[in-house]
């Protein structure tokens, strides 16, 4: 009898915890509301592992991935707040994700009103990366006139997206290298794969010779290094989205299309991270200024993320975050980096890898120090504020440090969106940024390098170019401007013996190089000088500049005898960024006219000469 009231006490026992495991289950509460799915889903995942793990082949239980949070990361903070309390605009205390709500559709004809990147365009599927259909954009490395000029006519081009995902950045010397090391065992392990499927299925047919070649430039590869860039963040991503800019003659196609990736974006911090950030860098009491922060970023880039916050007085700002540990870790990225091209063989001798990592360190440097970025900022607002149809936001200095840039949130769209308006506003547009430019270089000799096109927000409604970003502004010495100014010129005239001349004198050349390397480097000089070369209207679409650049450029780097000097790399970024900026527009603008405006008005230091041989009509 005892046995059975011992049973029956077990049976009462079981029962008790299978009812508060019901009740404390999602799956069955999902079921009692109708969703059968989901019981039925969990069920058979759950019979799967038990079999498994009879089997020997998995062991440990299921694991439910819940659905995302709803899309409200914004976080009210209480008059009142001791800096830790706030309002989360959700129904949960502790939702306020920097993901977006993958159950709701983006729309990707939404404008940009961000002061780093334009919002999501791409469909937002799984993690890692997928194909979408880009319509209306023309590729980079496709740009010639009739494409840029047929925009809605042309077919839709598979390009590839990425969606950043949340992930810790790496912080210590050691997880970063540890990050490095993985990449180069994937990578190898990838190249091991290719070979094998090469020896199985033949060679590759493909237009790229190196990759048709080299079966560590694989697809698959490429998309590793990518990724591994977009996680890691810092000097890496930086150095990759750099390279992103060049063109098939220097970085070989599939790693070039990789690299088009990483231009979209790195992941984003976590929560838990950036608070840790922001905490280090503002103190415990930063909520106390701001009425609401969005933890959701409007961009994630290579060195720190942007987000959207109000301050007290209620002026909408962006706030943008360094990531912990990246301008430490310049110096070791860059040469782990270094090892990996090395150990790859990608780039060729004639790019001078030793100099470019020199300028690239200085540089990154420089971009790391958010108090030099806002002194830079002020700088330029200055400059600009008597220049007709360009505008600087405010910096908030209270809200800043050497980590955490916080400045006036301005609207407007990105160049490659005014691409989609009318002639006439494409028109102006490319006119104020060729204008923009050569004032920066000739008459400012301070510039902000950057030509990412999300650092120009064209505002329709007041014609006005809103500027933002200024981490790689940089001035450049008055002499070594003077003799640009005279090569520009002589390039725009034709001027054979001008052009080495100015080059010699700048460092471009050694004075020893071969006829083919003179005759290279005189041609690529007369190709950048022919939108300067006639007066009226120049229309970039009528000519290939960049494609005439590359053949000209494979031959530069087989011949070249000295690296160009360090105020090249930069400089040259920007006006590679401004003629591309001007192509993907199919702007016509009076280049010519803009050149001579400030070469008539120019003090050269040390005489006020006319080159002989140029003509300034």
């Amino acid at each position: 009898m005892s046995s059975l009231n011992q049973l029956g006490r077990l049976v009462n026992g079981l029962s008790l915890i299978a009812k508060e495991i019901a009740k404390r289950s999602q799956t069955i509460d999902s079921a009692k509301n109708g969703d059968l799915e989901t019981l039925i889903a969990s069920s058979v995942k759950n019979a799967l592992v038990s079999v498994t793990d009879l089997a020997g082949l998995t062991k440990g239980k299921v694991r439910e991935f819940s659905k995302p949070w709803p899309n409200e990361s914004v976080v009210y903070f209480n008059s009142s707040n001791d800096g830790c309390k706030a309002n989360v605009n959700s129904s949960s205390n502790d939702v306020a994700r920097a993901s977006p709500n993958l159950d709701e559709p983006i729309n990707c004809d939404k404008g940009v009103i961000s002061n780093d990147q334009p919002v999501l365009e791409e469909k937002v599927v799984n993690d890692g990366l997928e194909r979408e259909c880009e319509s209306n954009l023309v590729n980079k490395h496709n740009a010639d006139g009739g494409e840029v000029a047929a925009m809605a006519a042309e077919a839709p081009v598979p390009v590839k997206r990425r969606r950043p995902r949340e992930r810790k950045v790496p912080t210590t010397p050691f997880s970063r290298a540890f990050g490095f090391a993985a990449l180069g065992a994937g990578l190898a392990w990838g190249t091991v794969q290719e070979s094998a499927k090469r020896l199985v299925y033949g060679s590759p047919n493909s237009n790229d010779k190196q990759s048709a070649v080299s079966p560590f430039l694989s697809e698959k590869n490429a998309e590793r290094l990518a990724l591994a860039l977009c996680r890691m963040r810092g000097a890496a991503l930086k150095l990759g989205q750099m390279l992103s800019i060049q063109d098939e003659s220097v970085v070989p196609a599939p790693i070039l299309a990789a690299l088009d990736i990483v231009r979209q974006g790195a992941d984003v911090m976590p929560r838990s991270q950036l608070n840790q950030v922001l905490d280090a860098e503002l103190g415990s009491g930063w909520s106390s200024k701001l009425t609401s922060f969005d933890y959701e970023p409007m961009a994630a880039a290579s060195i720190g993320q942007v987000h959207r916050a109000v301050t007290k007085d209620g002026m909408d700002v962006a706030m943008k975050i360094q990531y912990p540990g990246v301008a430490d870790s310049i110096e070791s990225d860059i040469e782990n980096v270094k090892l990996l091209l090395d150990y790859t063989n990608l780039i060729p001798e004639g790019l001078y890898l030793d100099r470019a990592m020199k300028v690239a360190k200085e540089e990154l440097s420089r971009e790391c120090d958010y108090l030099l970025e806002a002194s830079n900022q002020k700088r330029f607002r200055d400059l600009l504020s008597g220049q007709e149809g360009f505008y600087v936001p405010l910096v908030v200095d209270d809200i800043s440090s050497k980590r955490v840039l916080t400045t006036e949130l301005v609207s407007g769209v990105p160049i490659d969106k005014v691409a989609l308006l009318n002639q006439g506003t494409r028109n102006y547009v490319g006119r104020k940024l060729l204008q923009l430019t050569l004032m920066e270089l000739f008459v400012f000799r301070f510039m902000q390098t950057d030509p990412n096109w999300s650092n120009f927000l064209y505002d329709e409604a007041t014609k006005i170019m809103n500027l933002i970003d200024f981490g790689a502004a940089r001035d450049y010495p008055k002499h070594f401007v003077d003799d640009y100014l005279r090569m520009v010129m002589a390039c725009a005239n034709n001027d054979r013996e001008a052009v080495i001349e100015m080059s010699q004198r700048l460092g471009f050349l050694a004075g020893m190089e071969s006829e083919v390397m003179l005759e290279a480097h005189v041609q690529a000089g007369f190709v950048v000088g022919l939108p300067f070369s006639k007066p009226g209207g120049y229309d970039f679409r009528s000519t290939n500049i960049t494609q005439s650049l590359s053949n000209l450029g494979a031959t530069m780097l087989r011949h070249r005898l000295t690296p160009p000097p360090d105020e090249a790399y930069s400089l040259h970024r920007k006006l590679s960024g401004a003629f591309l900026a001007c192509i993907k527009l199919g702007a016509v603008v009076p280049c010519r006219e803009l050149l001579l405006e400030v070469y008539e008005h120019y003090h050269f230091g040390e005489d006020k000469e006319i080159l002989s041989s140029a003509s300034v009509s």
